[in-house]
């Protein structure tokens, strides 16, 4: 961040859990709380007059949910990374935090340093996971080896192949970049590979590329 503070807002409709996790932070050198809010509408509207560079989000909420809360940052506000700070980790809560463009799924569990450093990572734009969330996401998303890929997911790899970034392969397939995300992790996860370049090299090697 070059020495800025990182802006944060926090969005959580329980008072007391806000108020708390405000005071964890509050005494952090480099990080700024820039505003609070109580739903995901009231979230919006600060996402709107502070541009933050990390929105911390609770995943059900009254008025407008975590998960459509998120989906509007990231299509409105991208360069506003999203962590989503829940209690739930079942499998289709993560999924859905996942794929509305979260780019960190943690527990309300999460010690103050672990939450400082993940606010950190956000920033970068690194994806953060709580370990258990983690872990249920690998499980959910594990296949076979040489499962084979679906339509969409031969169209998502041939487009990183052709060095395309998420939101150049959004618009030439006409899907969010949310959904890109999401094919791309169920692409690792059946190729057995952590990255984009080791997706391609082994897609050659398999013979699902052709170039």
């Amino acid at each position: 961040m070059n020495g800025e503070k990182i802006r944060i807002i926090v969005v959580d409709d329980h008072t007391v859990m806000r108020a708390g996790v405000v005071a964890l932070l509050a005494s952090e050198p480099t990080i700024e709380i820039v505003g609070e809010a109580e739903n995901g509408v009231a979230a919006l509207e600060l996402v709107d007059r502070h541009t933050p560079d990390v929105a911390l989000i609770d995943l059900r909420m009254p008025v407008l949910d975590g998960v459509e809360t998120t989906t509007r940052i990231a299509a409105t506000h991208p360069r506003t990374r999203v962590l989503i700070l829940t209690t739930y980790d079942t499998d289709a809560e993560i999924e859905r935090g996942v794929e509305a463009g979260a780019i960190g799924y943690l527990l309300k569990d999460t010690s103050r340093d672990q939450l400082v450093d993940a606010i950190h990572a956000a920033s970068r734009g690194e994806t953060v996971l709580a370990p258990r969330v983690a872990e249920k996401l690998v499980a959910r998303m594990r296949q076979p080896a040489h499962v084979p890929l679906t339509a969409r997911e031969s169209d998502v790899l041939s487009a990183v192949a052709d060095g395309l970034t998420n939101a150049e392969i959004g618009t030439r397939l006409v899907i969010a970049e949310a959904t890109v995300k999401t094919h791309l992790l169920r692409l690792f996860a059946k190729l057995d590979v952590n990255d984009r370049t080791h997706a391609v090299v082994v897609a050659l090697e398999r013979g699902l590329l052709r170039r």
